[in-house]
């Protein structure tokens, strides 16, 4: 157990909880992509079966097994031809950043679920204290991982969403010179996968930030459900 322990990023007690949140959390996230690629005419996504909630569609092992071990990974990314787009540069931003911004939806519904269970009282006053347990380790680590994906994503490395961001918003020339980086990025995920003192001062930043914003949204959350008394 102890070796397994030193393999997975997530303590073995929480991991089928955080595992499942990273189904539910990729599968959104691929799906708010298709979705929006769909409607602004680029039937690529639907034509593959994209436009799915459908997790056997969306979810890559290798990238899965990855945010387990490293903390990032990912799905299968979501093809999209913006030639589609009446107005591909605005249309590509939306898509893009439909994703991280799915992620931070469900964060923040979850977040609110969350504390309307505990301002009634349902959690804390369950008899069986392990399912209460249960519930409250599914929730956090869907609440953290998807502020992280919302962060992670927004990086403006290829080929995260934030890159494709930054390329539709960028000047063609810009865009061109950008475009010559893209078969480095690769390599800088390399040196975060592999090398734990690269992984403590890039990706754990992001964690620690996701948990910020968690606290932020469970104060407004409780606050949110503090009006409608006990």
């Amino acid at each position: 157990m102890d070796f397994l322990q030193n393999i997975f990023r997530v303590n073995l007690n929480v991991l089928p909880f955080y595992l499942l949140a990273v189904i539910i959390s990729f599968t959104v996230h691929e799906f708010a992509h298709a979705f929006y690629a769909n409607k602004f005419g680029d039937p690529t996504a639907k034509l593959l079966g994209r436009v799915t909630l459908n997790p056997a569609v969306h979810i890559d092992l290798l990238g899965t097994l990855l945010l387990l071990i490293g903390g990032f990974g990912w799905a299968k990314p979501v093809p999209v031809n913006r030639d589609n787009f009446s107005r591909p540069r605005l249309m590509g931003i939306i898509v893009s950043a439909a994703g991280p911004l799915s992620n931070l939806l469900l964060a923040f519904v979850t977040t609110l679920i969350y504390a309307v269970l505990l301002h009634f009282q349902v959690l804390p006053g369950m008899e069986n204290q392990r399912v209460a347990q249960a519930i409250y380790l599914f929730i956090n680590a869907l609440i953290n991982l998807n502020l992280f994906l919302f962060i992670f994503n927004l990086i403006p490395l290829p080929p995260l969403d934030g890159y494709r961001i930054v390329e539709d918003v960028a000047p063609t020339p810009v865009r061109r010179k950008l475009q010559q980086f893209e078969q480095w990025s690769i390599f800088i995920f390399l040196l975060i996968l592999v090398i734990p003192q690269v992984r403590v001062v890039t990706i754990e930043p992001l964690y620690t930030l996701a948990q910020m914003i968690y606290i932020q949204f469970l104060q407004f959350s409780f606050y949110i459900t503090g009006l409608f008394g006990a």
